[in-house]
């Protein structure tokens, strides 16, 4: 009976576990549009999508991170007179509301007979997955990158991911939103994907 309760247990914890799935554990969904032609690393210098967010700290400390993660394919942060590519950065964060879903899944757990007359059973059933539903944070990272001097677009990406309230920083979900956006760079054009 004791190794019996102990399988019990271990299986209603594994259930529990899975049951607690957050937001954040769903990925981050990443798009990608470009013209199919090599586009070279090179200087590159970076601007907001809104002009008037330029000298805003939040901007800023995006930036340093889209900066990073291109520097990490080759490109290299300059001024504006020194590049040729611009990187047009926007972050857009917001809320909504989610509906509960219910578990595809579910584990059930059954009872035996113990002793010669007597008998006990047990029985329940625990889902899997699934979510409470309520508030959620969503935060979009959308990068261009541009021909400063004809202005035309040759790359652009959008990467979204959706957390439970509180659960990460802004400037940490940038940083897995900008890791998912340059991955694989340039990637595979029009096709969304979710990066884990």
């Amino acid at each position: 009976m004791k190794k019996t309760c102990t399988q019990i247990a271990a299986i209603a914890g594994l259930a529990l576990v899975a049951a607690c799935t957050t937001p954040s554990q769903r990925g981050t969904e990443v798009t990608r549009f470009h013209l199919g032609q090599v586009i070279p690393a090179q200087a590159v210098n970076l601007e907001p999508a809104d002009p008037e967010r330029e000298s805003s700290l939040e901007y800023q400390q995006y930036a340093a991170i889209v900066a990073q993660q291109l520097a990490g394919i080759g490109f290299a942060e300059t001024s504006l007179e020194d590049a040729e590519m611009i990187a047009v950065v926007d972050v857009q964060r917001g809320t909504r509301e989610e509906v509960a879903r219910r578990s595809p899944f579910s584990i059930g757990i059954g009872g035996g007979s113990f002793g010669r007359r007597t008998g006990v059973g047990i029985g329940t059933s625990f889902g899997i997955g699934g979510s409470q539903g309520g508030e959620v944070n969503v935060t979009e990272l959308s990068v261009a990158l541009k021909r400063r001097s004809e202005g035309t677009v040759v790359w652009e990406g959008t990467a979204t991911r959706v957390t439970a309230p509180g659960a990460e920083s802004p400037a940490a979900i940038v940083s897995t939103l900008a890791a998912a956006l340059f991955q694989g760079f340039p990637g595979e054009s029009g096709r969304t994907i979710t990066v884990e």
